[in-house]
């Protein structure tokens, strides 16, 4: 993984966050103008994984992801891009890494959020229609970090979930699509959230999931294996490929997962650190 085997170059990933941020010209900033919501999430939380959050200035940050929001409630990708539930989870979970969900109006972000859900129980993305059940996992967990569930109609949400289910165990998109390790994690997620796993099968699931791992060593189902970047920081999605800030997000976070020394706990349903999701349910 760079450096002696095993060890995590843990300043050069910072560093490359940092060099990240500040590349806001170039052609990949350009291209990925969009998704600036996301990065910033992928890129803080890592940061915060690392022990590091402190470094940002988190005035400038809570103004510009305000800055974001529209009359609707939801949040854009960036100032003056359309808002789509993806980027409005990113925006709680930012403001969470921050302790400062007190700046929300509640009742417009939840509002926002619980008009896309369908009359099937599934969540649009947006005002355009499209269906996923990682729009159900980031309604779910948005609504949850913001302790209002109770918004939308659970039971349904679930219902449409399970739907998904396939005879290995894993789940799709949508109803009778192919499992796929990225979606697994979203119906997973969203049921741990409800409290209904009881609807997942555990062995079986847990086998497909075991045989996504390669002799790399890596897990495919999309990414393989997540190696550091020696020269510049940052992770890629497997050997030799460009880094990139969600890469880098998953891989550090992966290795919270697996206890690693050094890195924070994570939350692996609500894809943010142990101590601010404590400090959400906790901290009265």
């Amino acid at each position: 993984m760079g450096g002696k085997i095993g060890e995590l170059e843990a300043e050069k990933h910072v560093q490359y966050i940092l060099l990240v941020e500040k590349r806001k010209g170039d052609f990949e900033s350009v291209v990925t103008e969009h998704l600036r919501m996301n990065g910033a999430y992928w890129g803080l939380t890592t940061l915060d994984l690392l022990g590091k959050l402190e470094i940002v200035d988190q005035d400038e940050v809570v103004s510009w992801v305000m800055e974001c929001q529209h009359e609707s409630g939801g949040f854009g990708g960036n100032i003056g891009h359309d808002p789509h539930i993806v980027h409005t989870l990113s925006a709680v979970q930012v403001l969470a890494l921050f302790g400062k969900l007190n700046v929300l109006d509640i009742d417009k972000i939840t509002n926002y959020i619980a008009g896309l859900q369908n009359v099937d129980g599934s969540f649009s993305g947006d005002m355009w229609g499209e269906i996923d059940t990682r729009f159900s996992y980031i309604a779910i967990c948005c609504l949850s970090l913001l302790q209002c569930l109770d918004k939308i109609n659970v039971e349904k949400a679930v219902n449409y979930i399970v739907s998904c289910k396939n005879l290995d165990g894993g789940f799709g998109c949508t109803p009778g699509a192919e499992s796929h390790a990225g979606q697994i994690f979203c119906c997973v997620g969203a049921l741990a959230l409800t409290g209904s796993l009881h609807h997942v099968d555990k062995d079986l699931l847990g086998w497909w999931l075991c045989e996504r791992q390669v002799k790399s060593g890596g897990l495919n189902g999309r990414p393989e294996k997540l190696p550091d970047d020696r020269e510049n920081g940052g992770i890629s999605d497997r050997p030799d490929d460009a880094v990139d800030v969600f890469h880098t997000y998953f891989g550090v976070a992966g290795l919270s997962l697996l206890e690693y020394p050094g890195v924070k706990a994570v939350d692996p349903a609500y894809a943010l650190p142990v101590h601010v999701v404590n400090r959400i349910f906790f901290s009265r």
